[in-house]
């Protein structure tokens, strides 16, 4: 009987079966379960160190791609784009960060007196003849974070306003007004509105404006 391919690539537990044809059954496709990352069991030559080493190379790459998925994926943007991205992000990363750094700070001192920001356990160690703790005076990890972020906002948004992104995003800011303009000139050309109608647009149509701006 004709098999659709792939009908008897795994078994009824769902894990994959090695590829391999037995001599010994006519042909058939062997029933033993491949070893982890190959398509072949450990009878058939999976057991080989060969043959390991490849399937942990593959493995790796599943694990990758799995974390990529995760991670991200390449997406179509422009080099504009991305640092207005990246300026963005960085921005959330900073407010983040101070928060946390705020939230040190605004803790107890230590009953030394010293400061949670600048004073703390450096190293721990459970064994071995430098058994314990080291303490001693040493910005806090969230804010080295911090600082970090901080600088790297600086960097790029120093790289947007040199590509001149501001000022691309003002000129096209003052073309929609321009077009919005425009268009609601002609608009209430056609309307034929009456003199007292008229009289009224210069109230209405800014607030509704600047209602749609802070939208």
């Amino acid at each position: 009987m004709d098999r659709p391919p792939g009908y008897e690539e795994f078994t009824p537990t769902g894990r994959r079966r090695c590829q391999r044809r037995s001599k010994n059954s006519g042909g058939e496709q062997c029933g033993a379960i491949a070893m982890n990352g190959q398509d072949v069991c450990r009878f058939h030559g999976g057991a080989s160190k060969q043959a390991r080493a490849k399937a942990q190379e593959r493995i790796a790459e599943e694990r990758a791609r799995g974390l990529m998925a995760t991670y991200g994926r390449k997406i179509e943007t422009t080099a504009t784009e991305a640092l207005l991205d990246e300026v963005q992000w960085t921005a959330g990363h900073v407010a983040w960060l101070r928060e946390r750094v705020q939230e040190i700070e605004s803790a107890a001192s230590g009953a030394d007196g010293t400061e949670p920001l600048v004073w703390g356990v450096t190293k721990k160690k459970t064994g071995g003849d430098d058994f314990g703790t080291t303490e001693e005076a040493a910005p806090n990890i969230w804010l080295k974070l911090y600082q970090a972020e901080r600088a790297h906002l600086v960097k790029v948004c120093s790289e947007a306003i040199k590509a001149g992104i501001e000022e691309r995003r003002i000129k096209l800011a003052e073309k929609q007004g321009e077009l919005v303009a425009h268009a609601i000139r002609a608009i209430l050309a056609d309307l034929g509105l009456s003199a007292e109608q008229q009289a009224r647009v210069p109230d209405i149509v800014p607030r509704h404006l600047r209602a749609l701006a802070s939208a």
